[in-house]
């Protein structure tokens, strides 16, 4: 009986508490399970996005190879309708800018590389601000090529961009500018960088600094 007693009261608190608790917990317990959820879900689409990216990554690579650009171009553009959030809609831009300038397709290789701008991260922006850049003095849109350089730019890119700025106003005449944008990519560059050598080289194209005669 003792026992019986014993067991009573022990449910009799257990129904106290659950009167008093019972409802926090079952919401609590709710929130936990639809986080996990959500956290799982989460997970299987980020993974589901990754390898369907892969996927079409590979369709375009396969395009480069075969020098197919008009289905390098359509594959790039279904990857960043589909897939803009991921790192292949980055490479995918690049990829196809490339594809485009190697046909002389201008006019794509420089929207994609915009596009790289827009979206992409520090890194594959400068590389895309880089190569517009480049394109741009090319078709001797000085303007805009140095606009496109404007900017904050990752460390490991500063020399990079300082040699195309002096790409572009030696390109435009201006000795002077070009020599100091020269030399900034000089004292930005490694000197076991090849690309040192080749800033050196551009500097003695420029000849010898003007010299200002004394008053």
């Amino acid at each position: 009986m003792a026992f019986d007693l014993e067991e009573q009261e022990q449910l009799a608190s257990f129904k106290a508490w659950w009167n008093q608790y019972g409802n926090l917990l079952s919401w609590v317990l709710i929130a936990a399970l639809a986080a996990y959820s959500g956290w799982t879900g989460w997970n299987y689409y980020q993974r589901t996005q990754a390898t369907q990216a892969s996927q079409l990554y590979d369709e375009l690579q396969k395009a480069v190879v075969a020098k197919d650009n008009v289905k390098v171009q359509r594959a790039a553009g279904d990857m960043q309708t589909r897939f803009k959030g991921t790192a292949y809609a980055q490479m995918s831009a690049l990829t196809a800018a490339k594809s485009a300038f190697d046909t002389n397709d201008l006019g794509a290789a420089k929207t994609q590389l915009q596009w790289a701008i827009e979206h992409g991260d520090a890194e594959y922006k400068a590389i895309a601000r880089l190569r517009l850049a480049g394109v741009l003095l090319d078709e001797k849109s000085y303007d805009a090529a140095l606009a496109a350089l404007a900017g904050e730019t990752p460390a490991q890119f500063i020399g990079n961009v300082a040699d195309r700025k002096g790409d572009i106003l030696a390109a435009q005449g201006k000795s002077v500018e070009a020599r100091a944008s020269y030399q900034a990519a000089l004292a930005a560059t490694d000197k076991k960088n090849p690309g040192h050598q080749l800033i050196e080289l551009k500097l003695e194209g420029l000849g010898a600094p003007e010299v200002k005669a004394a008053p």
